[in-house]
């Protein structure tokens, strides 16, 4: 049994909290390697399906939302039937989190919320060397980064998830 993975046999909504090139999507592979669990990759269905309608960060804002009224029935499907959901999604403000916690409340899964406590700087030279492989599906640019790194909250102890924090050296 993964680490990550509680004890219960209740279903677990696997978070992902951290920057961009945070190290999350790799977690979320690790984390989606236990027997009865899925992911889910925000960047994938994003690219699927709105590719051709997000050029900035502002239609990033409106395609995500979008995607998540399309996602959390399937979700809290999933859940209800007992899989495990690693949710490669960020969690990365407030917003995004009481959605998520809406699929914890709906559903009464376990849930970890993994933060990535990573630099900035190991980001950003995380984020050259994805940008220079030319696999992931969008290309994020440094200017970008900031942007988003503005919008960037920590979770809180009063929005009420379980956390499980990573480091830069995991």
């Amino acid at each position: 049994m993964s680490p990550f993975q509680p004890t219960s046999s209740t279903p677990t909504l696997h978070m992902l909290c951290g920057k961009i090139a945070a190290g999350k999507s790799t977690l979320a592979a690790r984390l989606a390697a236990d027997q009865g669990t899925i992911q889910l990759v925000e960047d994938d269905w994003l690219h699927a399906l709105f590719a051709d309608q997000m050029s900035s960060p502002q239609d990033y804002v409106r395609c995500a939302a979008k995607l998540r009224g399309i996602m959390a029935p399937h979700v809290a499907s999933l859940l209800q039937a007992g899989v495990s959901v690693v949710l490669d999604f960020p969690a990365n403000t407030v917003e995004t989190r009481v959605w998520m916690r809406s699929l914890i409340d709906q559903t009464g899964a376990a849930h970890q919320l993994h933060v990535l406590d990573v630099p900035d700087d190991l980001c950003l030279a995380r984020l050259r060397l994805r940008n220079a492989g030319g696999v992931h599906p969008f290309a994020a640019t440094e200017a970008q980064f900031h942007a988003f790194s503005k919008h960037f909250t920590y979770p809180t102890e009063q929005e009420g998830f379980t956390l499980v924090v990573h480091g830069a050296a995991e």
